[in-house]
């Protein structure tokens, strides 16, 4: 647990400004611990009108891109009920999700006008919005591949947000790796609980992936990618900056596959 923060803020609050400092201070180290930096440390909780503004154009613009090919098929209605289990919603919030998906099927749903709007009211924070992206790439991979016209749109969806294409290449890459992350422990049946055996090579080389790196890398720099794709998608960072309660479970997952990655990596080449 991190408790630096609250320790140094609440000394140096103190000798400020007695024991109103002291408690102002701690709050503020609170923060700091928490991986908010200074700008997050005064930074107000996400309201609800945020969240719900993340909330629809997820599933929104997950429509949109089902519909990419002309028609939506089985297997696309699957990975978003699939997302919706993986959520647990349920009654009304389901009800939510699938009209926000519906509207994003529509020929004249306005993507630009969408994004826009979920980009201010993620006040352009780069986790936030680089999550987003990411989940969009679980749809576009629905049947394995992504498609020339998924592909366009997730171009679109990258330029809106902030993201060059070699960026969009790196993620689109390292999305393929948690999907097949993903889909080889529910073939497994065991769900995120991973085996303590040695990985195969397959499973090996998506670890690498996961982490944005290749085996060619120094252990340092696998270390600091490892650390650097923690801290990006730590849960409780992502919910201060506006994270929506309902896919608090999925950043729980992506950490717990980040996580599973450096170890098997760590393990195969005996990194301390």
């Amino acid at each position: 647990m991190r408790i630096w923060g609250k320790v140094l803020g609440a000394f140096f609050g103190f000798l400020l400004g007695n024991i109103f400092g002291a408690l102002l201070g701690l709050w503020i180290g609170h923060r700091f611990d928490r991986g908010m930096g200074i700008r997050g440390a005064f930074q107000r909780a996400p309201s609800q009108q945020q969240q719900a503004v993340f909330f629809h154009a997820t599933f929104a613009v997950m429509g949109h891109i089902a519909k990419a090919s002309g028609q939506v098929t089985e297997h696309e209605i699957r990975v978003a009920s699939s997302l919706m289990d993986r959520m647990r919603l349920s009654g009304e919030q389901r009800v939510r999700a699938q009209e926000s998906f519906r509207q994003g099927k529509e020929n004249d749903f306005p993507l630009r006008e969408t994004l826009a709007e979920f980009r201010q009211a993620s006040q352009g924070q780069r986790d936030i919005l680089r999550f987003f992206l990411e989940v969009q790439l679980q749809a576009a991979f629905a049947d394995g591949k992504v498609e020339a016209n998924e592909r366009a749109i997730l171009q679109t969806i990258a330029d809106e947000l902030g993201f060059s294409r070699i960026e969009l290449g790196r993620i689109l890459a390292m999305a393929e790796a948690q999907m097949n992350f993903f889909h080889r422990q529910q073939q497994s049946g065991q769900g995120q609980q991973y085996r303590q055996e040695a990985p195969s090579q397959d499973r090996l080389k998506d670890a690498y992936q996961l982490l944005g790196v290749s085996e060619s890398d120094s252990d340092q720099d696998i270390k600091r990618a490892y650390r650097k794709e923690m801290s990006k998608h730590h849960p409780d960072k992502l919910a201060a900056k506006g994270l929506p309660p309902e896919m608090m479970e999925m950043a729980k997952e992506k950490t717990q596959e980040i996580q599973q990655a450096w170890e098997w990596i760590r393990e195969a080449r005996g990194i301390r």
